[in-house]
């Protein structure tokens, strides 16, 4: 792959992870619950993501991949990545934004073990070290004030669910990776939120007993309803082609999934900003060790070269 296609499949993936990091915020800021919230971010999302595949001429036959790998697509769309959103904003019923968006940053980590386990790929020096130093960066932020947050309000549930968030995250991002190759990251990402849409509905409806109505959108204030719609549109639609687009387009996936561990950096700066938040000194520390680690596993072998010549030198 060339190193501009490489450098704009990461500028990709940057973006992405900026509409990940700003999800949980902006889910707070709809004033809906979780399982509901799931529904009408699918609904919005799914129609959004049908309107780009209809207009990007490579992804308007929507029902050619169907006919050809339909079962695999459907059941990595339901059970992969519309599972895992609908625990993410389960999550947030438990849990502080600040814990769900540290904790589904153990996604890169599990994807490079399902990689492994999958694929056979193996876990080489620079991921684990990279991988390492950055979860701790992570950890020195959740620790932050937050530990005994979660110890206090028996967040536990949250906790929880936010990690199989990211479990059920990494599956789908390894199983689907030859899908998203082969038909493309838009397509692959209409499936998820468009057919998950329609399995989510009834099941919230069932199981919590909401059935989202999306002629009560604008029922609520005005700032809610704008929520829900950029939760849709910003953080669904084009936050999850860009994120999933870049995944495909990079040969190794496990060394771009260590961007995600900038969302909980990119969260603790949204804190600061819409919150109002003051970064401690923790908070600081945290964010030069997560930025540093991705840095260096992206640029790893600049890194490696460079200290090579000024050792011959």
């Amino acid at each position: 792959m060339k190193r501009s296609a490489l450098y704009w499949a990461y500028l990709m993936l940057l973006a992405g992870v900026c509409g990940h990091a700003s999800s949980e915020f902006v889910a707070k800021l709809t004033g809906v619950v979780g399982p509901e919230l799931t529904v009408w971010r699918f609904m919005i999302g799914g129609m959004g993501l049908v309107t780009v595949s209809l207009i990007w001429p490579s992804s308007r036959n929507l029902l050619e991949p169907l006919r050809k790998d339909g079962v695999p697509i459907i059941a990595l769309s339901i059970l992969g990545m519309t599972a895992a959103q609908l625990l993410f904003h389960w999550a947030l019923d438990y849990a502080t934004v600040i814990q769900v968006a540290t904790l589904v940053t153990t996604m890169p980590i599990i994807v490079v073990v399902v990689n492994r386990i999958v694929n056979k790929v193996p876990i080489s020096t620079p991921k684990l070290i990279s991988g390492l130093g950055a979860l701790a960066g992570v950890i020195f932020l959740i620790t932050d004030g937050y530990l005994s947050q979660v110890l206090a309000d028996a967040s536990v549930i949250g906790m929880f669910l936010a990690l199989s968030c990211g479990a059920l995250g990494a599956i789908y991002i390894v199983l689907s990776k030859p899908f998203f190759v082969k038909y493309g990251a838009i397509r692959m990402t209409t499936y998820t939120f468009a057919l998950g849409f329609f399995v989510l509905w009834p099941f919230v409806g069932l199981v919590w007993g909401i059935w989202v109505d999306p002629a009560t959108l604008f029922d609520r204030p005005m700032d809610n309803a704008l929520a829900i719609i950029t939760l849709g549109v910003w953080n669904t639609t084009i936050g999850f082609v860009l994120w999933l687009g870049g995944l495909a387009l990079v040969p190794d996936t496990g060394r771009a999934n260590y961007m995600f561990f900038l969302k909980p950096v990119i969260a603790a700066i949204l804190a600061v900003w819409i919150l109002n938040e003051p970064i401690t000194l923790a908070q600081g520390l945290a964010i030069l060790a997560v930025t540093g680690c991705v840095a260096a596993e992206v640029f790893w072998e600049e890194i490696v070269g460079m200290i090579k010549r000024r050792s011959k030198a």
